[in-house]
């Protein structure tokens, strides 16, 4: 298996030592251990932590059990005939032990790096997008080789173009899929989807799925699909609470492997040495996640009633403005939407102009690595009359160039 993985991670057998260790362990019998260096194994904790901190590497039991079932509750709950589309049906249960627990979702995506690329290798990844993975992959010494998403009224994937990448590149190790992606809004269509699993087992590719936006649908009659828990091809499935609970200070994020049995126990054994290299989750934090999950539905729905009434808002705004320069990219889920304007008007003189007249900033396109000119990034979560202000700013401020 080792088309699908690096070299960096030591999998070699255990010493004698450890290997008696772990035996009478999986026995029930208990080693005293002359050189535990745990404080909190000798009472020394800090009054008001948890008494004891027993380092799991995948995260805390009690937590990722939690987590299992509440991901296969949302499975059953997505509401959504993946037969009907020809996309094949996941498993309804999450077994903990698929689950390793992180940080982040920065922290995954490194930790999933690490796992599939020796260093020189590569990662596809959509473009536009977030530059997060660009910078991530610079950080783990390999290369984010960008495909594009094109837009014709909608946003799609050329599969032919990923193809074309796949030919004349060697060393491309993981195919990344964002969906909804961020900022364009766009979920992955089911049509792209089967195709790209074809290529992902041709050229023996792990597909990561970023599905940090999933749940914040702009459509409400949209249904679109999870890619995590993809039993074909070998998948990792990313999430975490920095959107889910819509805090980004709750710095939790998970892992979900899934696939073909043994590429999963490959992976997992080489994702069981990284996370015991990092040991990402407090304690203090892994206490909270069973309470935190129970949040989650009422968080989700609160989110997603402000941004789906904010993206009508900004429609009737902008049909309402005498402005037909000044148009909305087709959306379907997310935080934010992308505008347009004419290429003629610089996107930096646009920023600068509404920080020098109204104190008030907004992303350019190329940020995002649009393919021209004439785009900007707004956040659909203010609330109503804030956003409903602002957006009238940013098309007046227009309107003044064109004057």
């Amino acid at each position: 298996m080792s088309e699908y993985f690096s070299h960096r991670v030591d999998i070699s057998e255990p010493n004698i030592i450890t290997k008696k260790q772990e035996e009478l362990k999986a026995q029930g019998i208990p080693v005293y251990q002359l050189n535990d260096s745990n404080p909190t194994h000798h009472h020394l904790t800090l009054e008001g932590l948890p008494d004891r901190y027993d380092a799991d590497p995948k995260g805390q039991l009690f937590a990722r059990q939690a987590l299992a079932e509440f991901l296969s509750l949302r499975y059953q709950n997505d509401g959504f005939d993946k037969q009907s589309t020809g996309i094949q049906a996941i498993s309804q249960h999450v077994n903990p032990a698929d689950l390793y627990l992180t940080s982040s979702t920065s922290q995954a995506y490194s930790w999933l790096m690490k796992l599939l690329c020796d260093p020189g290798e590569s990662v596809l990844c959509p473009t536009p997008g977030y530059p997060l993975i660009s910078s991530l992959s610079g950080l783990e010494c390999i290369h984010a080789i960008p495909y594009n998403l094109h837009y014709d009224g909608t946003w799609y994937i050329d599969v032919n173009e990923i193809e074309d990448l796949l030919q004349q590149n060697t060393g491309i190790r993981a195919l990344i899929l964002i969906s909804p992606n961020n900022p364009t809004g766009s979920y992955v269509a089911s049509v792209d989807y089967e195709r790209l699993i074809t290529l992902c087992q041709e050229y023996h590719l792990a597909i990561i799925a970023d599905e940090v936006f999933f749940n914040f649908v702009l459509d409400p009659q949209q249904t679109p699909f999870r890619i995590s828990g993809e039993n074909r091809i070998l998948t990792f499935g990313l999430d975490g609470f920095s959107k889910l609970l819509s805090a980004p200070h709750a710095k939790v994020g998970w892992i979900y492997v899934s696939g073909p049995e043994n590429l999963v126990c490959d992976a997992k054994l080489r994702l069981d040495v990284i996370a015991d290299d990092y040991l990402p989750m407090s304690g203090i934090l892994a206490e909270q996640i069973p309470s935190l999950l129970q949040a989650v539905p009422a968080q989700i729905q609160r989110t997603q009633h402000r941004v789906q009434q904010n993206f009508m808002l900004l429609q009737q705004l902008l049909q309402q403005s005498n402005l037909h320069l000044l148009s909305l990219l087709h959306a379907d889920g997310g935080w934010n939407v992308l505008l347009r304007f004419p290429e003629s008007l610089d996107e930096n003189d646009l920023v600068t102009y509404l920080i020098d007249t109204y104190l008030m900033t907004v992303q350019p396109g190329y940020f995002f690595d649009m393919p021209s000119n004439g785009y900007i990034c707004i956040s659909l979560l203010p609330e109503q009359e804030e956003f409903s202000q602002h957006v009238s700013i940013l098309i007046h401020a227009i309107e003044h160039f064109y004057e």
